[in-house]
């Protein structure tokens, strides 16, 4: 029996709305594949666009770090839709009754100035390959990934289940943007809550250069026949673990050669 797409997208987006713990598709609904899952994703991303008249502003990419495969029990990264009336500037309040369980990440986004295909770019491409994900960059800059995990067992966490709910994201908050001619691989970045640093990481930690993750990205676009486009955001993967927020906390991630992107929980 075919796995009916549009009833489990109807149910996500139930236990959004009504703020409900995360209950696994992949065992809820019975999911069998990666690419079921992600599935499900494009018509859970369609009925939120449709319910908000929200046009599609880019990608998450998920799981790209060893520390953050550690923390959920995942080997290998998983993408996400990112809306763009859940795209934020640096100083945005959020506030933790309007998700399940509010999660904060802490990443490199890149804006890209031209398509780019990925039918051609090497899986997991090293850095002295990415000449062409490069080349397509026009900007980047520091930024913060919002999730809702919907108090998840993160004991019992699979892909299928957190891909069909569009990777968990919930919108991202930017810093300003600038020119890529630094070496994302080396930048190191730091994450502090009210003031006190919490977490580091390099752009290297993420699959070796975080180009790598966006060539990561647009192979997985078009081995689902898309593609991606000038003006996309792209989150590249956090390089600090999930940090749960909890009231009148303020964060921070300064990333060497960017702007820093800040965050207050309401």
């Amino acid at each position: 029996m075919s796995l009916d797409v549009r009833r489990i997208a109807r149910e996500l987006q139930r236990q959004h709305r009504d703020h409900e713990d995360f209950q696994a598709p992949k065992t809820a609904f019975g999911i069998a594949t990666l690419s079921d899952a992600y599935d499900v994703q494009d018509e859970f991303v369609a009925r939120r666009a449709a319910e908000t008249g929200a046009a599609r502003a880019g990608y998450k990419i998920g799981l790209t770090t060893a520390r953050m495969q550690a923390f959920c029990g995942i080997d290998h990264p998983i993408a996400g839709v990112v809306l763009a009336d859940r795209v934020g500037a640096s100083g945005a309040v959020l506030d933790p009754k309007s998700f399940g369980r509010l999660g904060i990440e802490f990443e490199i986004c890149v804006r890209l100035g031209r398509d780019l295909p990925g039918g051609e770019l090497p899986y997991m491409a090293g850095p002295d390959r990415l000449g062409d994900v490069a080349a397509a960059v026009d900007s980047v800059c520091a930024a913060v990934e919002v999730i809702d995990d919907r108090n998840a067992d993160y004991a019992a966490l699979d892909a299928i289940s957190i891909v069909a709910d569009n990777s968990w994201n919930a919108g991202i908050v930017l810093g300003p943007f600038r020119s890529p001619d630094l070496d994302l691989a080396a930048a190191a970045g730091t994450a502090t809550r009210n003031g006190e640093a919490i977490g580091t990481g390099t752009g290297a930690d993420v699959l070796g250069h975080p180009l790598a993750a966006l060539a990561w990205l647009a192979y997985h676009l078009s081995r689902r026949g898309g593609q991606l486009r000038a003006g996309d955001l792209v989150m590249t993967g956090s390089m600090v673990t999930t940090r749960f927020p909890a009231a009148g906390e303020h964060y921070r991630f300064d990333v060497a050669g960017l702007a820093a992107v800040e965050v207050a929980i309401a």
